[in-house]
């Protein structure tokens, strides 16, 4: 019994020893991995939906490391920090651009990597004592879908209006206005023979109009001008006349004090006859109808 007790108890260390000798490669395994990887924390002020521990890192499409943890910083919840691990040979420079994509249709998420434009930019360094912060892009699904609920609510606005303007009342207002146009068209629609016996007998109208004024108004306007003319020829006879005999009608014609005011008239008279006829002769339909002549003009 007590040599088979030896036996366990060797047996025992035995499995012990082995189990301890397992472990110690793996720590020295894992912690040669960490010393041939860097760490780079990544801020987001996003959410980082379908991002999680292990989610893929890549660059310009290649995988080159994972997500080693997530945390909130605790001076803003808002903004996210994800420390990755990757591979140290990757091209990390001050001017890399870190984004937050979708891997396909699994709801899953990774970070892209990507070099910048700059031809200066500097290597980033990725000491033991400090860890790098690459401060993350806007993803075009995170702007899409906070522009998106901005959509959803100026939509819901539009379609409350919309439901607002359509009550029953408005369409009852609508369908009563729809139904007296209908009416009055049938009316017209009814009387279109009066309507053409109408416009006829006002064309006729206008043609008479014309006719009168291109015509007997023609006529009429040439025969005051010849008056005119007469009248302007008896005056200027007369005028001659006094002026020849002045002597003797200023002896004959001294009691007669009104003869100038009655000259006078006459050519006052004379004057608004000649104004009449030049505005008939320059434009007769806006002088029978009223109407201002239109000045043109001067600069």
């Amino acid at each position: 019994m007590e040599t088979r007790a030896h036996h366990v108890l060797i047996g025992l260390f035995t499995l012990a020893a082995a189990i301890g000798a397992l472990l110690f490669a793996l720590w020295l395994g894992q912690s040669g991995a960490e010393r041939d990887q860097a760490f780079y924390d990544i801020a987001f002020h996003e959410p980082v939906t379908g991002l999680s521990r292990g989610s893929t890192v890549e660059f310009n499409g290649i995988r080159i490391g994972d997500v080693a943890s997530l945390r909130l910083d605790p001076a803003d919840p808002r903004r996210v920090f994800a420390r990755v691990r990757i591979d140290p040979s990757a091209p990390m420079r001050d001017d890399t651009q870190a984004r937050l994509v979708p891997a396909g249709i699994t709801g899953l998420s990774i970070i892209r990597l990507t070099s910048g434009d700059d031809p200066s930019s500097q290597p980033l360094p990725a000491s033991e004592g400090e860890i790098p912060v690459i401060v993350a892009t806007p993803s075009p699904l995170s702007r899409l879908l906070a522009d998106g609920e901005d959509v959803m609510l100026n939509v819901n606005e539009l379609l409350i209006r919309a439901r607002e303007a359509l009550s029953p009342q408005t369409v009852d207002d609508l369908s009563a206005t729809l139904h007296n146009l209908r009416l009055v068209s049938d009316s017209l629609a009814g009387r279109r023979d009066e309507l053409a016996t109408m416009l006829d007998d006002a064309n006729r109208l206008i043609a008479s109009t014309h006719r009168l004024v291109d015509g007997e108004l023609g006529d009429t306007l040439a025969s005051a001008s010849r008056a005119m003319n007469a009248v302007e020829r008896t005056v200027g006879e007369i005028e001659s006349i006094v002026r020849d005999n002045r002597g003797n009608v200023e002896g004959g014609l001294r009691g007669l004090a009104d003869i100038g005011p009655a000259m006078a008239e006459l050519r006052a008279t004379l004057a608004s006859l000649r104004t009449i006829t030049r505005q008939l002769e320059d434009s007769p339909r806006d002088y029978l109808l009223g109407r201002q002549p239109t000045r043109e003009f001067q600069p």
